[in-house]
């Protein structure tokens, strides 16, 4: 079993499975190379399915935009990793480039995963803080706030590496005051 299954919801994890299924269905009927009887049997359905990608396009969009409004309302904005509203917009804009609704939403949201991410900095979750400002550059890669947000993180970072060398150096003295090597 894969490990993100763990961490979403049931109705989620089939849900991407549904969706990658679906898309690999897609792949399969689209890749293989018809042979020559079986182009002058399928000609007609073959025109009548040539916007068939497009609508699978839609489709995939259409299921990845319900995933991200329910990341939402169930306050998954940016957090877990692989189950959150971000990601699942980001993944519609990959699909669809021009998406307005996708667009918007990342758009309006955005303050508010800023503000998220300063909390997982302020609760010294460095390495969550870190993918979370990586997930926010994919939309916005110029933005001022996020450039601030960097500036937070190395400096925890910073006092972090050295709480940890004082730890070490306590260590090490009291391991000489033991006669220790």
């Amino acid at each position: 079993m894969p490990r993100f299954l763990p961490v979403v919801s049931p109705r989620y994890a089939l849900t991407l499975v549904g969706l990658l299924l679906l898309t690999g269905g897609v792949f399969l009927r689209y890749s293989r190379a018809p042979t020559n009887a079986a182009l002058n049997v399928a000609a007609p359905a073959a025109a009548a399915a040539a916007d068939a990608p497009g609508d699978e396009a839609q489709s995939g969009s259409a299921i990845l935009l319900g995933l991200a409004r329910d990341a939402m309302h169930d306050g998954r904005l940016i957090a877990p990793a692989g189950s959150n509203a971000f990601e699942f917009y980001l993944s519609v804009l990959q699909l669809e480039p021009g998406n307005r609704t996708a667009d918007e939403a990342l758009r309006e949201s955005f303050p508010r995963a800023a503000e998220e991410v300063e909390r997982t900095i302020n609760q010294n979750g460095l390495d969550e803080a870190r993918r979370e400002i990586d997930l926010l550059r994919e939309f916005d890669r110029d933005n001022f706030t996020l450039a601030l947000l960097g500036g937070k993180l190395s400096a925890a970072r910073n006092l972090e590496r050295r709480q940890h060398e004082a730890e070490a150096a306590r260590i090490r003295q009291a391991n000489a005051a033991r006669g220790a090597p």
